[in-house]
């Protein structure tokens, strides 16, 4: 399994995404500068979060203009994997692979936390690794956070179980029905907004992360 982290101008989050598929995982990874076209050799495309490229515009507004994203978009129509974290998720919605958009949380405060989350299926390879139902907790670091969608999207994103993730207990950032993270109809494609790589190390004292990437591999 080839991994290939994609780096916008900003970046600070890729190291940490790469660092779990390469030293945890042992897996051949990549850093695929924003400008590159060519992803013809990865297996799973990772837009890491923690950058700010064009933020001043709307999170992921600019970064989904960058050359990268019609690869990626090719990418995904071919059926291979593509999972955006955080700023990731915000670009995937932007460029259109996931539905809804990311907006301001619901305090308009940046949240810090580690908060638990519900795993709504697992017959995905993001997912087998766990079980359903189960509550696992995961940091988040966002100021844009919020999930929306209008009335028929979101109803047809729990018709349809693309919803993945919810956040157990208290919401906090506004998200409609407690949304954390979704797929697209096809399950190739992920975006959620908690931080699974941040979860993955032992010496960070959180291991509920390194299940979403062992599934991978599966």
């Amino acid at each position: 399994m080839k991994f290939g982290v994609v780096v916008f101008p900003g970046s600070n989050c890729d190291r940490d995404i790469a660092y779990v598929t390469q030293e945890l995982l042992h897996q051949p990874t990549r850093m695929v500068w924003h400008e590159e076209t060519d992803l013809e050799d990865l297996d799973v495309v990772l837009i890491p979060g923690g950058f700010s490229y064009g933020d001043y515009l709307r999170c992921g507004a600019l970064a989904r203009f960058s050359p990268v994203m019609q690869a990626v978009i090719d990418h995904a129509a071919a059926g291979k994997k593509v999972f955006g974290v955080c700023n990731g998720f915000q670009v995937l919605t932007e460029s259109g692979l996931l539905p809804g958009a990311l907006v301001r949380n619901r305090d308009l405060h940046f949240i810090c936390d580690r908060l638990p989350l519900t795993v709504e299926r697992t017959d995905l390879p993001w997912t087998q690794e766990y079980e359903t139902g189960e509550v696992i907790t995961l940091p988040i670091a966002h100021g844009e956070g919020c999930y929306y969608a209008d009335p028929e999207t979101l109803a047809s994103l729990e018709a349809n179980h693309q919803v993945l993730f919810r956040y157990h207990g208290d919401n906090p950032n506004g998200s409609l029905n407690n949304i954390a993270g979704i797929c697209n109809s096809q399950g190739n494609v992920l975006g959620m907004m908690p931080h699974p790589e941040r979860a993955s190390d032992p010496v960070l004292g959180l291991t509920d992360g390194i299940k979403l990437f062992k599934g991978l591999l599966g």
